[in-house]
């Protein structure tokens, strides 16, 4: 199967400052605290972004100050809260545009939607997740409820699996130590990581049965480009949809559609 033996332009979480001279402290910081708004947050106080981040109170209220006073940020004097400004959501939606993936996958990732009745979906690594950067329905009334800018678990989600099986043992490893780090259910998680690298290797793709969310089942494979870092593709809907026995079929098919990918940016 295709291996990548460093991941492009990808952020492995685990990694710190003190690993690299050239790292800037303050502008990480920075941006860690953007990270820090998610789908659903109207707005955050100092107090909930320092808790997210993990940085003192008081470091947080320069950050966001300066990061207000550029534009990135939106203050409101009645709360006491930031949010994202236009200036903020302008960066994603540029980077969005920019990802020539998504013009060329749309269209073949909506015919195997189609095709299978369900959810097919186009993700990068983003720290401990990967993050949709494009979603197609098929047409079962039952949907996954994921858009395009959510995140959803490297370790369990059949995405973040096909992710981890298609780097090379090294980095994967550290990728795993960091994703296991804390959790209560860190043999389970290993386990199944073990057990998708295998399949990747038999298959070409890998499987997640209710393990990412009960009654949820999906299928995932890489997409390895020339000069990029990887991606990843999924199908995924519920047990009833979806069913255990379908998901080799899908599989398949998935792998058909990685390969067109690869094939039409030049790739394979």
């Amino acid at each position: 199967m295709r291996k990548r033996e460093t991941p492009v332009g990808a952020a492995l979480p685990g990694e710190t400052e003190d690993q690299d001279p050239r790292f800037v402290t303050a502008l990480a910081r920075g941006l860690n605290v953007l990270r820090s708004f998610k789908r659903g947050d109207r707005a955050l106080g100092n107090q909930e972004l320092a808790d997210r981040t993990g940085l003192a109170k008081s470091t947080i209220s320069r950050l966001t100050y300066t990061l207000s006073k550029l534009g990135y940020l939106e203050y409101s004097p009645m709360s006491g809260q930031y949010s994202l400004s236009a200036a903020a959501l302008a960066l994603g939606f540029s980077a969005l545009g920019n990802l020539a993936i998504r013009d060329v996958a749309r269209p073949l990732m909506q015919e195997l939607a189609d095709r299978v009745g369900a959810s097919v979906a186009l993700g990068a690594a983003d720290q401990r997740t990967m993050i949709y950067i494009e979603e197609c329905r098929g047409s079962s009334p039952l949907h996954l409820g994921i858009e395009i800018g959510s995140h959803i678990r490297m370790a369990t989600s059949a995405m973040g699996r096909a992710y981890l099986a298609s780097l090379d043992p090294a980095t994967r490893s550290r990728i795993v130590d960091v994703l296991c780090d804390h959790e209560l259910d860190a043999e389970s998680i290993r386990f199944g990581i073990d057990t998708a690298v295998s399949e990747y290797a038999a298959h070409g793709y890998v499987r997640s049965v209710g393990e990412w969310k009960q009654e949820i089942n999906s299928v995932g494979v890489p997409i390895l480009l020339h000069g990029s870092r990887p991606f990843a593709l999924n199908c995924g809907g519920s047990a009833l949809s979806l069913p255990k026995e379908k998901l080799d079929e899908v599989g398949a098919q998935l792998q058909d559609v990685a390969r067109r990918i690869r094939q039409a940016l030049g790739s394979d």
